[in-house]
Protein backbone atom coordinates (compact mmCIF):
# COMPACT_ATOMS: atom_id res chain seq x y z
CA UNK A 1 0.00 0.00 0.00
CA UNK A 2 1.56 3.42 -1.03
CA UNK A 3 2.12 5.19 2.00
CA UNK A 4 2.30 3.16 4.87
CA UNK A 5 5.34 1.06 5.93
CA UNK A 6 5.65 -2.85 6.09
CA UNK A 7 5.68 -1.97 9.84
CA UNK A 8 2.34 0.16 10.26
CA UNK A 9 0.62 -2.51 8.29
CA UNK A 10 1.72 -5.92 10.35
CA UNK A 11 1.02 -3.30 13.32
CA UNK A 12 -2.82 -3.16 12.40
CA UNK A 13 -3.23 -6.21 11.52
CA UNK A 14 -1.57 -7.74 14.84
CA UNK A 15 -3.74 -4.88 16.24
CA UNK A 16 -7.24 -5.96 14.60
CA UNK A 17 -6.32 -9.64 15.40
CA UNK A 18 -5.60 -9.26 18.68
CA UNK A 19 -9.01 -6.86 19.39
CA UNK A 20 -11.18 -9.89 17.27
CA UNK A 21 -10.07 -12.21 19.69
CA UNK A 22 -10.36 -10.36 22.95
CA UNK A 23 -14.00 -9.52 21.79
CA UNK A 24 -14.50 -13.09 20.70
CA UNK A 25 -12.89 -14.75 24.17
CA UNK A 26 -15.66 -12.06 26.11
CA UNK A 27 -18.23 -14.37 24.84
CA UNK A 28 -16.52 -17.62 24.65
CA UNK A 29 -14.30 -17.70 27.81
CA UNK A 30 -15.66 -15.22 29.99
CA UNK A 31 -19.29 -15.69 30.12
CA UNK A 32 -19.04 -19.16 27.88
CA UNK A 33 -20.21 -21.43 31.44
CA UNK A 34 -23.11 -19.75 31.92
CA UNK A 35 -26.92 -19.52 30.09
CA UNK A 36 -27.19 -16.54 28.06
CA UNK A 37 -30.06 -14.69 28.98
CA UNK A 38 -33.41 -14.65 26.91
CA UNK A 39 -33.82 -10.96 25.92
CA UNK A 40 -29.86 -11.37 24.53
CA UNK A 41 -30.75 -14.96 22.73
CA UNK A 42 -33.86 -13.05 20.60
CA UNK A 43 -31.05 -9.71 19.59
CA UNK A 44 -28.28 -12.91 18.97
CA UNK A 45 -30.87 -14.64 16.77
CA UNK A 46 -30.91 -11.85 13.94
CA UNK A 47 -27.11 -11.42 13.95
CA UNK A 48 -26.66 -13.69 11.03
CA UNK A 49 -29.73 -12.39 9.19
CA UNK A 50 -28.06 -8.73 9.27
CA UNK A 51 -24.77 -9.41 8.01
CA UNK A 52 -26.08 -10.93 4.53
CA UNK A 53 -28.20 -7.41 3.42
CA UNK A 54 -25.37 -5.37 5.17
CA UNK A 55 -22.46 -6.75 3.22
CA UNK A 56 -24.56 -6.91 0.41
CA UNK A 57 -26.60 -3.41 -0.03
CA UNK A 58 -23.39 -1.11 -0.74
CA UNK A 59 -22.33 -3.90 -3.99
CA UNK A 60 -25.92 -3.19 -5.40
CA UNK A 61 -26.28 0.61 -4.59
CA UNK A 62 -22.57 1.86 -4.85
CA UNK A 63 -21.52 -0.73 -7.38
CA UNK A 64 -17.17 -0.22 -8.00
CA UNK A 65 -18.27 -1.37 -11.41
CA UNK A 66 -20.34 1.38 -12.07
CA UNK A 67 -17.86 3.93 -10.21
CA UNK A 68 -20.34 4.10 -7.55
CA UNK A 69 -23.54 4.72 -9.35
CA UNK A 70 -26.42 2.72 -9.18
CA UNK A 71 -26.88 -0.02 -11.42
CA UNK A 72 -30.23 -0.52 -12.53
CA UNK A 73 -29.05 -4.00 -13.79
CA UNK A 74 -28.30 -5.17 -10.33
CA UNK A 75 -31.36 -3.47 -8.91
CA UNK A 76 -33.52 -5.85 -10.41
CA UNK A 77 -31.39 -8.67 -9.44
CA UNK A 78 -31.57 -7.55 -6.19
CA UNK A 79 -35.70 -7.28 -6.49
CA UNK A 80 -35.68 -10.71 -8.12
CA UNK A 81 -33.94 -11.85 -4.96
CA UNK A 82 -36.17 -10.62 -2.96
CA UNK A 83 -39.30 -11.01 -4.54
CA UNK A 84 -38.40 -14.72 -5.24
CA UNK A 85 -36.84 -15.26 -1.70
CA UNK A 86 -40.33 -13.94 -0.11
CA UNK A 87 -43.01 -15.78 -2.85
CA UNK A 88 -41.37 -19.17 -2.25
CA UNK A 89 -39.71 -18.83 1.26
CA UNK A 90 -36.56 -20.53 -0.19
CA UNK A 91 -33.12 -19.40 -0.19
CA UNK A 92 -31.57 -21.09 -3.37
CA UNK A 93 -34.15 -20.41 -5.67
CA UNK A 94 -34.33 -16.77 -3.95
CA UNK A 95 -29.94 -16.71 -5.13
CA UNK A 96 -30.41 -18.23 -8.26
CA UNK A 97 -33.33 -16.44 -9.45
CA UNK A 98 -30.45 -12.70 -8.61
CA UNK A 99 -28.44 -14.98 -10.37
CA UNK A 100 -29.93 -15.32 -13.49
CA UNK A 101 -31.41 -11.89 -13.82
CA UNK A 102 -28.01 -10.31 -13.20
CA UNK A 103 -26.43 -12.42 -15.56
CA UNK A 104 -28.92 -12.33 -18.29
CA UNK A 105 -28.89 -8.62 -17.77
CA UNK A 106 -25.57 -7.90 -18.37
CA UNK A 107 -25.38 -10.02 -21.47
CA UNK A 108 -27.79 -8.01 -22.44
CA UNK A 109 -26.57 -4.80 -21.77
Amino acid sequence: MAGYSDATIWLVILALGIGTYLIRWSFLGAVGDRAVPDWAQRVLRYTAVSVLPALIAPLVMWPAATDGQPDPVRLSSAAATLVVGLWSGSTLSAILAGGVVLGLGTWLA
